[in-house]
């Protein structure tokens, strides 16, 4: 093939086999990340076929890994990070220092040196952003108090990956590697000199972004967006990635990565970043795909077979050690043990810190080749299973709901046995409201606001001692578990109040109910849609799903405004939501015209 068309056959071979190996990995139930990495397997140079340039291809990631830091940087949000720092910021460093740990005495035990061992353990210990937060979101945890920890947890990590982004090329030397090509008498030096100077280096480039850079970026972009076009509004936003990226390279030796980075969180305080985040998604993640398809093309598959305990050692180290470690940091900081599972399945996995970590050892002749090549391993065999582990969290959790005292002893060791009832006996007539969350307070502020009686049920034991102090009735445990309704009296109790999210829980909290009090009556919450129509099938009063209940909201103010009577819009909306109550999830919406014919009718 001709030389000139390199870049773009493997633009184009990289893009067409990552989408096909992304929608085989989706059909699989897997994240897409899988299938871009077995594309850039398959285009690599140890599978028959075609070969790309490996050197196109190094250019490449690193663009991609430009617009990935500047995309984490916009969304760097210092506000989200303070909200959970009590248990993020120590959990992550604690977590870290451990999964590395456990990483260089593996190296050790590989025969491999010191430096080799900290980039390996470093590169093991740091969770895929991208994995984790598509897999919050598809669990609907995103917004919920674990989501908020994990995302938390996961900014620490990333920032310390950013900060070992920028000491490794100043310790390398004294590691046992070399110093990088741009480095100026690094060698010569001593280690503190070297550091010293690369953190002033650092230093001052940080001081230069936080000061002019939080004025320049946001007024480029604004004088952009005052244009009109968002032609160049979109090149302003690239230019201020890849323009600041290289500039702190060559200017002040930092990493590409570090400039991208604080261009994306300079941005980020600007009332354009989410404009920003929006026109520059598509290109970062083309230029992200080809980053994970050219890092496929770096893994050698044989190590599967050559190795292969040693690629177990790897993967224990991702998904047993890294668990373990999490489950025991959430649980030491009094956190409920459903909170410290749904944290360790977050993070266990690896994915595009590890890759550049990797590539950095590689380049400063710290990690050996076949280090590179048991991370990517660990790597695909983590992410392939991390939806495995999410359900075992859920299996697990649901296992210890119904084992209270078990469960009590594991969330804190220490503390005093909490009574499961917070109330005296003999509530009648009162609603029994399961779990204590934004949607669960917000009802029982509105119950307190009309003296209605209720009892919460709630499995997080610090919110149910902030509640008896507060003087509010609140049962201590898992709903579903043998006698924990019974002890908000149930069986005198007159409505059933479900506020979690989870979708399974409502029917089995149900049946429990109507068991003890046939004529209870019942609300609940779900996010499915096969789920809602069940619950209504077995006579559930009303079942609300988030998703409905906001379309609804919204016809009803479309119509408002629109001209339709509030009256006649209500019983529309109304009339809607009964018949999307009997209507299989395929049913289209509501047709037009029957919507005009109303409004003609109110002219």
């Amino acid at each position: 093939m001709h030389h000139a068309t390199g870049l773009i056959s493997i633009i184009a071979l990289g893009l067409v086999g990552a989408f096909i190996g992304g929608m085989a990995a989706q059909k699989l139930r897997l994240p897409p990340l899988v299938g871009y990495l077995v594309a850039g397997i398959a285009i690599g140079p140890f599978t028959p076929g075609f070969v790309g340039d490996p050197e196109l291809a190094a250019q490449l990631a690193e663009l991609g890994v430009i617009l990935l830091m500047f995309g984490v940087g916009l969304h760097f949000s210092l506000k989200d990070l303070m909200a959970v720092r009590a248990i993020a910021l120590p959990g992550a460093v604690v977590q870290i220092a451990a999964a590395t740990a456990m990483g260089a005495g593996l190296a050790a035990a590989f025969g491999w040196s010191l430096g080799a061992g900290i980039v390996f353990g470093l590169a093991l210990s740091v969770a895929s952003t991208v994995v984790l937060l598509r897999a919050l979101e598809g669990r609907g945890l995103l917004d919920s108090d674990k989501g908020r920890i994990a995302v938390g947890w996961l900014i620490v990590e990333d920032l310390a990956m950013v900060l070992a982004l920028v000491l490794l090329p100043a310790l390398a030397p004294s590691l046992g590697g070399v110093a990088p090509q741009n480095a100026q008498g690094g060698a010569l030096l001593g280690l503190w000199t070297t550091l010293g100077l690369t953190l002033a280096k650092v230093g001052v480039f940080m001081a230069v972004m936080l000061i002019g850079g939080r004025r320049f970026v946001p007024y480029l972009l604004g004088l952009a967006a005052r244009t009109g076009s968002r032609e160049l509004f979109t090149l302003a936003v690239l230019a201020s990635a890849v323009g600041i990226a290289f500039a702190s390279s060559e200017l002040f030796g930092v990493s590409f990565a570090l400039g991208a980075f604080f261009a994306g969180m300079v941005l980020a305080e600007s009332d354009l970043s989410h404009q920003a985040a929006a026109d520059s998604l598509p290109l970062q993640d083309a230029f992200a795909v080809l980053f994970f398809v050219s890092v496929g093309m770096l893994f050698d598959p044989g190590i599967l077979i050559r190795e292969p305990l040693s690629v177990l050692g790897v993967l224990g180290v991702i998904v047993v050690g890294k668990s373990l470690a999490a489950i025991a940091i959430v649980l030491a900081f009094g956190h409920p043990v459903g909170t410290a599972l749904t944290i360790a399945a977050s993070l266990a996995q690896i994915g595009e810190f590890s890759f550049i970590l990797a590539g950095l050892g590689i380049s400063l002749k710290l990690l050996p080749e076949p280090g590179r090549d048991l991370i990517l391993g660990g790597a695909l065999l983590s992410i392939t299973l991390n939806p495995l582990f999410f359900a075992l969290a859920e299996r697990a959790s649901a296992w210890l709901g119904e084992r209270p005292e078990l469960r009590r002893r594991m969330e804190r060791r220490h503390a005093a046995a909490l009574p499961v009832a917070g109330h005296g006996p003999g509530m009648r007539g009162h609603a029994v409201l399961v779990g204590y969350g934004r949607v669960g307070s917000a009802i029982a502020g509105a119950l307190a606001d009309w003296n209605l009686p209720y009892v919460v049920v709630e499995r997080d034991r610090r919110r149910v001692e902030e509640l008896r102090a507060e003087g509010v009735p609140a049962v201590f445990g898992e709903a579903g578990a043998p006698g924990i309704l019974e002890a908000a009296d149930i069986a005198s109790a007159r409505l059933l109040v479900v506020a979690t999210p989870d979708s399974h829980q409502g029917r089995r909290l149900l049946a429990k109910a109507r068991a003890a009090n046939p004529g209870i009556d019942s609300v609940v919450r779900t996010h499915s849609d096969a789920e809602r129509r069940r619950l209504e099938e077995d006579g559930v009063g009303l079942v609300l799903m988030a998703e409905r209940e906001l379309a609804l909201g919204m016809m009803t103010y479309a119509l408002r405004s629109l001209g339709v009577r509030e009256g006649e819009a209500r019983l529309f909306v109304d009339t809607s939501r009964t018949e999307s109550q009997v209507a299989p999830s395929t049913e289209p919406e509501l047709p037009a015209p029957e919507l005009r014919q109303r409004r003609d009718e109110t002219e």
